[in-house]
């Protein structure tokens, strides 16, 4: 056993001259895209804190009903909204919104098309396939060091591990809706001459819709799982007064934040079950 331990694998110091690699020579890289998300950020966290809150209120509930065209969906979202403003975490939820929805975004415009490239390159899912595990299997708390490393504190490093752990959903279910296209219809859409990029937009997207939208759910899903973690790297929202009670061993303070948490992952899960009865 000594001899085992004597010559142990540098998986962790690898690791670090990896990063610190990254850290000096990709600086700028990392600059920009801070710049970026955080431009992003700002700008939803601006859309959903300058209006009144029952005008934010409003335009969910009308949202809610424009997709499920349900009314109990949209008073169910509406009722949910204004328990949150009376227990006070309407700024904390909008804060946590905006994490969910930066990350939706970023993950959607990547996951998307990796999917489809993987789903039309066998060897490149191939390759993925191992990336996606690891990235799913990893303890969600070693992406937040990297994070800081590269970002500092703050959303910015919290939207990035968010990024990185609800990423291979997309990819996994946008492979799996367009790799599943029935042969006839793409045969058929050969038949009638048309060009791969058109056989993309017209058959095997159209076909993937439901998976890439499944993929869309468990990517919001997931990201709102990620509140609590990334409040341990600054980022503000509804995982702060979470920590602040675990710290303080406050159970008053705890219960209050969780349920809240609960309150907003139930009114995404009924107006994101689109193909469910209300």
């Amino acid at each position: 056993m000594d001899i085992l331990t004597e010559h142990k694998i540098p998986v962790g110091k690898v690791a670090a001259q990896v990063f610190d690699w990254l850290q000096i020579n990709g600086a700028f890289f990392f600059d920009a895209l801070g710049l970026g998300l955080e431009r992003l950020i700002d700008g939803i966290l601006w859309c959903l804190q300058t209006p009144p809150e029952l005008v934010v209120v409003a335009v969910f509930a009308a949202i809610a009903y424009a997709l499920r065209r349900s009314f109990k969906i949209a008073a169910l979202v509406a009722v949910g909204f204004l328990f949150i403003i009376n227990q006070g975490y309407w700024e904390e939820t909008t804060e946590s919104l905006t994490l969910v929805l930066s990350a939706c975004l970023v993950c959607m415009a990547i996951g998307v098309p990796i999917g489809i490239a993987a789903a039309h390159r066998p060897r490149l899912y191939a390759v993925l396939q191992p990336i996606l595990d690891l990235m799913q299997t990893l303890p969600t708390f070693v992406y937040l060091i990297p994070a800081i490393v590269f970002f500092g504190i703050g959303m910015v490093p919290g939207l990035i591990a968010t990024v990185i752990f609800v990423l291979p959903a997309p990819i996994r279910l946008t492979y799996l809706g367009v790799s599943s296209t029935p042969t006839p219809l793409l045969e058929a859409a050969q038949a009638f001459g048309a060009t791969s990029r058109q056989t993309l937009y017209k058959v095997e997207l159209p076909y993937a819709f439901p998976q890439i939208m499944a993929g869309l759910t468990q990517t919001i899903m997931l990201s709102l799982s990620m509140v609590v973690i990334a409040a341990l790297v600054g980022a503000a929202g509804l995982g702060v007064p979470v920590v602040r009670a675990l710290n303080q061993v406050n159970t008053a303070l705890g219960f209050e934040s969780g349920f809240v948490i609960v309150v907003v992952a139930i009114m995404l899960d009924r107006v994101l079950a689109v193909g469910r009865r209300s």
